[in-house]
């Protein structure tokens, strides 16, 4: 394959099958782990930045001129960053302080500012004052990932398509960790239209909200919220796995050690979640999950020790 920009290989990542040889679930049944961590960014977001900047593009309200301004953790981040560049735009990204170097290292590689807010500000703090940016920023643009319909949009176009196509109609259980939404909502409606009976599962770490549970610092990331992502409204999602910063860090090591998958750790507390699903189905269900981003930009957080 000859390519002459990053952006003609996004999409179309392998699915890796575990079975009971491999964790314990009931016979005949597997899990289906799509491996987005080898999108060439190195995360799902890939697949977002690019049609959100695409889009922009498409209707107009990206042009030359345009700075992309985004509140973003990371992942998003590097996505719009490698999109911005086959179309030569500045970008500027606004990260709490909390969050994996590694991840802002990347964003700067690619040619953009970073501008951090309070970690105790959280996701919140950083929407507040990229907002703040665009007002005082002449030719601004705010994907916003958070509210932009076209976030469920670009995974209900690609990413859904792409799981149906490799697994057919048999999936049992879709189970995802959920952030803004976007790939939660916008597969989850895919899948549903292919397959009504689908159950549909969520995923956060301890300290997000979904669950019940009070919002508080946590080490998974990329996942996990703060509010109800408006994403959700409009699909029925039987559960929420809720997992342990322990359970997912230990399962992110386990998926390196076993398999060589090396993931971040929000692929850890997928894995886990799908693994509590499978066990309470019967045999020969079949479980999805997806493995959002790779374990590097984690390092400095000490994911292996």
């Amino acid at each position: 394959m000859v390519i002459t920009t990053l952006t003609d290989i996004i999409g179309h990542t392998p699915v890796f099958k575990f079975t009971n040889k491999d964790y314990p679930m009931p016979e005949h049944s597997a899990i289906y782990a799509k491996l987005e961590y080898l999108n060439p960014g190195g995360s799902i977001k890939d697949r977002l930045g690019y049609y959100l900047i695409k889009h922009g593009v498409q209707t107009g309200k990206i042009t030359a001129d345009t700075t992309i301004i985004e509140p973003t953790a990371g992942n998003t981040g590097i996505g719009l960053a490698l999109a911005a560049l086959s179309f030569h735009l500045k970008t500027i990204f606004v990260v709490p302080e909390q969050f994996s170097l590694e991840k802002q290292q990347i964003m700067k590689a690619l040619g953009a500012t970073i501008i951090h807010t309070p970690s105790d500000l959280g996701i919140t703090g950083a929407i507040k004052k990229s907002k703040e940016l665009a007002k005082e920023i002449k030719h601004s643009f705010l994907p916003m990932q958070f509210e932009n319909p076209e976030n469920p949009a670009a995974y209900y176009h690609t990413l859904g398509p792409e799981i149906s196509k490799e697994l057919g109609t048999k999936i049992t259980s879709f189970v995802a960790g959920i952030g803004s939404g976007g790939t939660f909502s916008g597969v989850a409606r895919y899948l549903k239209e292919q397959n009504s009976l689908i159950r549909l599962i969520g995923v956060e770490p301890e300290g997000s909200i979904l669950n019940g549970g009070k919002s508080h610092s946590h080490k998974i990331e990329g996942i996990g919220v703060e509010f109800v992502p408006p994403f959700l409204s409009d699909i029925s999602i039987d559960g929420f796995e809720t997992i342990s910063d322990q359970e997912g860090f230990a399962y992110t090591r386990q998926l390196a050690k076993n398999q060589g998958l090396l993931v971040g750790s929000s692929s850890g507390a997928a894995f886990a979640a799908a693994l509590h699903e499978v066990q309470r189905l019967p045999a020969g269900s079949s479980v999805v999950t997806i493995f959002p981003d790779t374990a590097d930009r984690y390092l400095s957080k000490a994911i292996y020790l």
